[in-house]
């Protein structure tokens, strides 16, 4: 048991860690000011015992569930509708990333008069919002992937366009994480692997990103072992509690250290999920080894320094590409795009998205749409000779 005891955590905020932490929400709720909550989760959520105790913790609690898998601005607007006519005055996000995203963005939509896509990520738009509007946070995260939990932003859709759009501001950061791992011991291996693939991508993009920041390559590197070492255990046994609560480190460590920034996984997964409505987890967990091959020339350092923390053999570049090949198979991650319900029939649509995604300024080798479109058709078609 002294492999899992409870810790008090507080980078990049106060995150209360361990088995049976759920039990303080309402601790984590006066401590934020919070009086009458608005849970928001997702649309599968809604019934489970999980979120019925939740809302029996803190009377009063109000219940929004209708979050869908990848959240759009419909989501946020009927958000806002439910946490002004029941008279809230704060969030529990609670759920997956797509629950948190949502969560967060309707606590800071709460108070401000501007519109959604005003508070897009863009220079300092961020500036536009009224601080005072934004309505405080307890964030509880109940799969280890995105890290949302620790995130400043939210991911949401705009169904017009079919674009993912990152809504930013640093006071969107959640003020308490409850990051309890028996609320993740329900996840099936499926949904277990590919949301913890996806703090792997996130570890693994912030490292080889440009720039100057060794807390956020540290954090990276850490959560990479993590993930190594207990990735496997989590889906083989969903009922390891410190496998559990190690995925549910690493996954805060992923979005802690991507404030460094992403890469090209990254900005090609965001037009695909919002296009083919895919798991975000999984895609990016399918793309990863295409653009490792696209980025060989310019993260060869990185790779040594990779290959050297996960105990990897011979040359750098070949011991990680065929460590990620073999990690995907054995956690039963499918090779292709296609294999999840992705086409080719709009290659160039793909490619131009993930030229302005926000994530493609991070890629650590310049990448233009057309070169975009080439790394989605060979995810498509799992031609990883036609990423190189």
């Amino acid at each position: 048991m002294s492999a899992i005891l409870k810790a008090n955590w507080n980078y990049p905020t106060t995150v209360w860690a361990g088995p049976g932490r759920i039990a303080e929400l309402g601790a984590a709720c006066a401590r934020l000011g919070i009086k009458r909550p608005l849970l928001v989760t997702d649309e599968g959520l809604r019934d489970a015992p999980m979120v019925r105790a939740a809302l029996a913790l803190v009377p009063g609690t109000g219940l929004f569930a209708g979050v869908r898998g990848n959240p759009v601005a419909a989501n946020i607007e009927a958000g806002l509708v439910a946490y002004r006519a029941g008279g809230h005055d704060g969030v529990i996000a609670f759920g997956g990333g797509s629950a948190l995203d949502a969560g967060k963005v309707i606590a800071f939509m709460s108070g401000q008069t501007r519109p959604l896509w005003d508070f897009e990520d863009i220079g300092d738009w961020w500036t536009r919002a009224d601080e005072r509007g934004i309505a405080p946070v307890v964030a509880v995260p109940t799969t280890a992937g995105t890290g949302s939990e620790v995130g400043r932003a939210g991911v949401v859709i705009n169904e017009a366009t079919h674009q993912k759009k990152i809504i930013f501001h640093p006071k969107m950061m959640p003020g308490v994480v409850i990051s309890d791992p028996e609320l993740t011991v329900g996840l099936p291996p499926g949904v277990t692997a590919a949301t913890g693939i996806d703090a792997f991508v996130h570890c693994f993009e912030a490292y080889c990103a440009p720039g100057f920041h060794p807390l956020a390559d540290g954090i990276a590197l850490e959560g990479m072992r993590l993930i190594q070492a207990y990735l496997p255990r989590a889906c083989e046994n969903g009922q390891d509690i410190e496998a559990r609560s190690r995925m549910l480190a690493a996954a805060s460590m992923g979005a802690t250290a991507f404030q460094k920034g992403l890469g090209a996984v990254h900005a090609i997964a965001h037009p695909v999920g919002a296009f083919y409505n895919t798991h975000h987890g999984l895609t990016n967990a399918v793309i990863l080894p295409y653009v490792i091959v696209h980025n060989r020339p310019a993260i060869e350092p990185q790779l040594k320094v990779i290959a050297r923390v996960l105990d990897l053999n011979g040359e750098p570049f070949a011991a990680l590409f065929d460590w990620v090949l073999e990690f995907r198979r054995r956690l039963k991650i499918p090779h292709t795009l296609a294999d999840i319900g992705v086409t080719l029939d709009k290659p160039d649509t793909i490619g131009h998205e993930a030229s302005l995604d926000p994530s493609a300024g991070g890629n650590p080798l310049p990448t233009d749409a057309q070169t975009y479109a080439r790394l989605f058709r060979s995810a498509v078609k799992g031609d990883l000779k036609l990423a190189g």
